[in-house]
């Protein structure tokens, strides 16, 4: 995963960007529940108020009705400070069930948006990100921005207005010592900036550090199966006890960062009331304060204590927040490459032929010192099906890529029926272009999902001439049928019946350019010569664009094309090319590295209840 300068504090400097920046960015998110939040702030502020007033009626009680031992007048003041205390309880709840409603929904729309945004990005970017470090944005960290912009702020802006009212108040009741209360905040400026500046760091360490610990859960997770037969499992989980460590360290050393101000903020404000109640103590004995004031002053100082604790929550889970943001935007900050351009059009299914042409097309991956491919020049004709052949790394997945836009060409074009493919919506272009990779992705969904991903709308006549055509039928013998969920990855099937239902998807959407991405490697010589039986029916009525590794899978093209080192060296019939081109000779002979054998296990064109799927039911 790339590192970003932003959570570097001191490259954040050099940058001239403050801690917040990318906090305050999130505003947006804030401001459909603007209302709620001032209905919030206005109901603590209210129950502030009746807190605040208690300690004032607590001095005309004592210097009133306890002075001149009027019951009457005690039993009314007492009932007033009862009656304070149920409002401002009152409130508190009223104020925390809103709070926790509007938070949530502010969560909930910043993950959908950037769940969208993920979505946008190339399929490159995903290959340079750790997935447990996008996992941990996605959860964790808007766990974390949630707390602190519907709690955090809102403690923040009434623990403040707090401090500053309850200040004025003893200054008010004897301004000596209310100057030396507010001078107690010098100190808490200087506790608070060192901490945040400290703990911000700490903070995007230990958030980067669990992002690295979800990804080795994940690896360890879809690796087992590897991880089990070689025998690896101690060497990975000491490879993990070590990211542990680290997390734990970090975390550790966060804790003790935040006890010592914790223990600071606390010592200031206790220090501040023992001088002041020496203090007061002093000065109502000599009659300049009565023993009222001496009691409401020091109630109103208590009051201060919770304001001044919570400071080193509030700052702690800001810089978390901080470092969170920084983080969520280093995914919203990165561009999709692959967009709708200006004017793109959507084509109809029936309206199009099927005519692909590569037209000097060169390809470069971001940062690559070489292109992997180079000036393609290549046709195929509308319902013509080309077999693209290569040794390994030669470009072939790379070029197939290319058809459905998950990667843009670096030069030349690519046209469909003649409208280059940018020039096409994506969702259109998508909904043309069947696909159906080698290692085929399977979701943890229902069969019958993964199925219809293209074509929502497929009826069951469609979905079961589909699941023929691939010799997919064991599908209905699965344990709910098409109803039966599969495992994460489709890891509960083999990999011939993945292969199988895969490429039953691709089919099913009917689509009018089919790129098959040798998609029957991991079937039995059976299986396969049945599923291309079928495949020639589909291939007469689509622009078919396949990559083969077994010479036999080479019978169902009209054309062959030779791919070597990024450039099509040539074009033509397997049989001319067979008598005429020793490379194309070579390269079929050369069995390791053209084809290779059904992996062991693949499945033929059944499966039994005994192979163990591990399914539930959708």
């Amino acid at each position: 995963m790339p590192v970003e300068s932003d959570g570097d504090p001191a490259a954040r400097a050099a940058a001239g960007t403050h801690p917040v920046h990318n906090l305050w960015r999130l505003r947006p998110y804030l401001r459909p529940y603007a209302a709620e939040f001032v209905w919030l702030l206005v109901a603590g502020l209210a129950g502030t108020a009746a807190g605040i007033a208690v300690p004032l009626v607590v001095q005309r009680v004592v210097d009133g009705p306890v002075a001149r031992h009027e019951t009457a007048g005690l039993l009314q003041l007492g009932g007033l400070a009862l009656l304070l205390g149920v409002v401002e309880a009152v409130l508190i709840f009223i104020r925390r069930w809103v709070q926790s409603s509007s938070a949530v929904g502010m969560e909930a729309a910043l993950r959908a948006d950037v769940y969208a945004h993920l979505q946008r990005l190339p399929t490159n970017f995903h290959d340079r990100w750790q997935s447990g470090q996008l996992l941990s944005r996605i959860t964790s960290d808007l766990s974390v921005i949630r707390r602190f912009l519907s709690f955090g702020v809102f403690f923040l802006v009434l623990n403040l207005t707090t401090y500053v009212v309850v200040v004025v108040l003893l200054i008010n009741l004897h301004p000596a010592l209310g100057v030396l209360v507010a001078a107690s905040a010098v100190p808490l400026l200087l506790i608070s900036r060192r901490f945040g500046r400290h703990y911000h760091a700490a903070s995007r360490r230990m958030q980067d550090q669990q992002g690295d610990v979800a990804t080795l859960v994940e690896e360890t997770a879809q690796g087992l199966r590897t991880m089990k037969a070689y025998g690896r499992g101690p060497e990975l989980a000491a490879r993990f006890a070590g990211a542990a460590r680290r997390l734990h360290d970090t975390g550790v050393g966060k804790g003790r960062l935040l006890a010592n101000t914790s223990a600071l903020l606390d010592l200031v404000p206790n220090v501040t009331l023992g001088v002041v109640l020496a203090a007061g103590a002093a000065a109502a004995a000599q009659g300049a304060l009565t023993i009222g004031e001496l009691v409401a002053f020091v109630s109103l100082q208590l009051m201060l204590i919770w304001p001044v604790q919570s400071l080193g929550w509030i700052i702690a889970n800001g810089q978390e927040a901080a470092t969170a943001a920084d983080r969520i935007q280093e995914v919203l900050d990165t561009p999709p490459e692959i967009v709708d351009s200006p004017g793109a059009v959507a084509l109809p299914r029936d309206a199009v032929h099927g005519r692909l042409r590569f037209e000097r097309v060169a390809f470069s991956y971001p940062g690559a010192p070489t292109g992997v491919l180079r000036e393609i020049d290549l046709t195929i004709e509308p319902g013509e099906t080309l077999a693209l052949v290569g040794a390994t790394g030669s470009g072939k997945s790379t070029l197939l890529s290319l058809v459905p836009r998950l990667h843009d060409v670096t030069t030349g074009r690519i046209t469909l029926d003649g409208h280059d493919l940018r020039e096409l919506r994506l969702a259109s272009l998508r909904r043309l272009v069947g696909v159906a990779f080698e290692e085929p992705t399977l979701f943890s969904m229902s069969v019958r999902e993964n199925l219809t991903l293209g074509r929502p709308d497929a009826g069951d006549d469609e979905i079961r001439a589909a699941l023929a055509l691939a010799q997919a039928d064991f599908a209905y013998d699965l344990p709910w049928g098409l109803a039966t969920r599969v495992g994460e990855q489709g890891l509960s099937l083999s990999g011939g019946q993945r292969q199988r239902l895969a490429l039953a998807r691709a089919v099913l959407g009917r689509p009018a350019v089919l790129v098959l991405d040798d998609p029957l490697s991991a079937l039995d010589v059976h299986t396969e010569a049945l599923v291309e039986a079928a495949l020639r029916r589909v291939l007469r009525d689509s622009t078919a664009l396949l990559v083969v590794h077994r010479p036999s899978t080479i019978a169902l093209a009209d054309r062959v094309a030779l791919l070597e080192d990024g450039r099509i060296t040539a074009t033509g019939r397997h049989s001319e090319l067979l008598a005429t081109v020793p490379a194309y000779r070579a390269l079929l002979a050369a069995e390791p590295t053209v084809g290779h054998p059904p992996p062991a296990g693949a499945s033929g064109p059944s499966s039994s209840p005994s192979d163990g799927w591990g399914l539930v039911r959708s």
